[in-house]
This record gives structure tokens, C-alpha cells and sequence, in this order.
């Protein structure tokens, strides 16, 4: 066998040198961005307004961590808005609230990541058995899923009362609200699987290639029908956290988050090919997003101008992070 040449080796560095430096784009971005908005302007780095940056990423940060698995193995799931908004309602509808007399208590809350996890199985098992593809499916499924809380609800809205569900917001450790310990604890937990089980590993294998996954031994449709679950189980929990959050539950309490959750995983680095990616890919992602729009408004940018300058980022991210030396064909 032929030792490699000098060449060989220094492309192979060179290529190794590429990845890294793809690897911690993303978050020289959040640095650079963070240096750049408190040089301009001191307030961004007041403990206050760092604060409200960890809340406003709480809920978009709970749909990523769901939304990144199902991207991993290069599905998409777009159904995140209305699940979410199903889980709300089913948790303002049985907590003290202006709409009924129910006070269930906080057991309900896992009646609220219950519905989301029923409404990721039909996600996986529609996509899965009917071999519909995800964009599809979830985009029926979230159409539907909405479709529920609003007849629901007959298009109104529930002022939510519980003080115990409200604390969630309020009640402070360390100085940041218990709905930003909340997604950190998802975090946690979206990490753990994603390093140290089977599912998160067969989810990388079949993003990187399902026909090889398959060869060896992986049983494809269930790890979808499984990731697609366990996706509706952080939208379930991001259901609740807009419920304390805003104290409310209605049909179109999670209008946006979408574009917000997906932004920040293809901007945290995270391949739409799947077979890469991480839960952390998914917290610098979110705090991209969110910091960029707290710096816009601090800096006072129009609302109208604050979409145009999300977009460049999405398309200055990708270029960043996005290995085209190999890739002869863009779809």
C-alpha cells in the first residue's frame, strides 16, 4: 500500500482545518454579533436585558430542540404552531381560567406534552405507513392541529388565572424565570438522547444515509415514527410555557415561532440533508435570532426592516457553515 504524499496530507488537514472552523462558525456569529450590538449600545448587556433575551428564546429554543431531531434525519416538521397551540389550550381549559370552572391542578401539564406527543405520532405514522413525505404530512397535521383549537374554542381566547401555572413566568432562581430553567432542563434532555442513546444514534445514521442505516439493521420507520414523537413532546412543553408566559390560551398563540425554530437550527449550523447537528447547534441558533432581534430594537430598526436583515442572516449562515466543495448538485 502506497504511504500518502505530502499533498494528500496537507488537503486532508486543510479539510479538517474547513470543518472546525464550520463547526464554531455559528457561534463566533453569536459572539461577534454580541460584541458588535453593546459596543453601539451599553444596555444590551445590562443583567435585565440579557434576562429578556433568555425568556424570549425559552419557547423558540423547546420547538428547536423537537424540530432539530426531525431534521437530523432529513425530514421537516412544520406542524410545530398548531401542536403547540393544542397543548396550550388543553392546559388553559383545565387550570383555573375565565372559560370554565375547571382547577385540575398541574398534573394537566402532562396532558399538555400527552397531546403533543399523540399528534407527533400521527406525524410519524401518516409519513411512515402512508409514505407521504413530512413536508406534507406535518404541514396537514399543523393545519389540523389548529383547525381543533379553533373550533375548540369557537375562535376565542382563555385568560388564564392559575397562579401556580403563572409562576412558571414569574418565580425567579438566579435571577431568570423558571420557564428559562425549564428549556435549559430540555435542553439537557435533548442532549442526552441525542449522545447517549439509540434513538439519537440511529437518528444521525439514517439522516447520513437511510439505505445503509437500513443494511445495517436500523428499523427505519420506527425510529421516524418515534423521532416524530418525541418532536411533539417539546412542542407540548413549549405549549405550556406560552401559557405562562403570556397567561392565555388560544389557536394562534404560537404564530411564528415556526419560522423562528427552524431559522435558528439551519443558522445554528444544522444540515435540511439531516445526518448532523445537535441539540447545542440548536441554542446557538436561538440565541442568534433572538439576540439579533433584541439588538434591532435597541438599536431601533424599523419592524419592517427587522425581517429583511433575518433573512440575510439565514443566507450568510448557511454560506458559513454549509461544506459546497463537494456538492456538484444543489436542489
Amino acid at each position: 500500500m502506497n504511504e500518502p504524499d505530502a499533498a494528500q496530507v496537507a488537503h486532508a488537514g486543510a479539510l479538517r482545518m474547513r470543518a472546525r472552523q464550520r463547526r464554531f462558525a455559528p457561534l463566533l456569529v453569536l459572539l461577534a454579533l454580541g460584541v458588535c450590538i453593546g459596543a453601539v449600545d451599553h444596555n444590551f448587556f445590562d443583567p435585565m436585558n440579557l434576562a429578556r433575551i433568555a425568556i424570549a428564546a425559552a419557547i423558540p429554543l423547546t420547538i428547536a430542540l423537537g424540530g432539530i431531531f426531525v431534521i437530523q434525519l432529513g425530514s421537516i416538521d412544520l406542524s410545530a404552531e398548531g401542536v403547540v397551540a393544542v397543548a396550550a389550550i388543553t392546559v388553559s381549559m383545565l387550570v383555573e381560567n375565565s372559560y370554565n370552572e375547571h382547577h385540575s391542578g398541574l398534573w394537566v401539564l402532562a396532558l399538555a406534552v400527552a397531546a403533543g406527543v399523540v399528534l407527533g405520532l400521527v406525524n410519524g405514522m401518516l409519513h411512515v405507513f402512508l409514505r407521504i413525505p413530512s413536508f406534507i404530512t406535518t404541514l396537514a397535521v399543523g393545519f389540523i392541529a389548529s383547525g381543533i383549537g379553533t373550533a375548540w374554542l369557537s375562535g376565542n381566547t382563555i385568560r388564564v388565572s392559575d397562579t401556580a401555572l403563572r409562576s412558571i413566568a414569574i418565580t425567579r432562581y438566579l435571577g431568570m424565570p423558571l420557564s428559562v430553567w425549564i428549556a435549559l432542563l430540555a435542553l439537557g434532555i435533548a442532549w442526552w438522547v441525542h449522545r447517549h442513546t439509540l434513538l439519537g444514534r440511529h437518528t444521525l445514521a439514517i439522516g447520513g444515509g437511510e439505505d445503509l442505516a437500513r443494511l445495517c439493521g436500523v428499523r427505519v420507520g420506527r425510529v421516524r415514527i418515534a423521532v416524530f414523537a418525541l418532536a411533539g413532546a417539546f412542542y407540548g412543553v413549549a405549549g405550556i410555557l406560552a401559557v405562562a408566559q403570556y397567561g392565555q390560551g388560544h389557536a394562534v398563540i404560537a404564530n411564528g415561532q415556526l419560522f423562528v425554530a427552524i431559522t435558528a437550527i439551519v443558522v445554528g449550523g444544522t444540515s435540511l440533508a439531516g445526518g448532523n447537528g445537535s441539540p447545542l447547534n440548536a441554542l446557538v441558533g436561538t440565541l442568534i435570532v433572538v439576540v439579533l432581534a433584541n439588538g434591532m430594537v435597541l438599536l431601533g430598526v424599523p419592524p419592517y426592516v427587522q425581517r429583511g436583515i433575518q433573512g440575510v442572516l439565514i443566507i450568510v449562515a448557511v454560506t458559513l457553515v454549509l461544506d459546497r466543495s463537494h456538492r456538484r448538485i444543489v436542489k
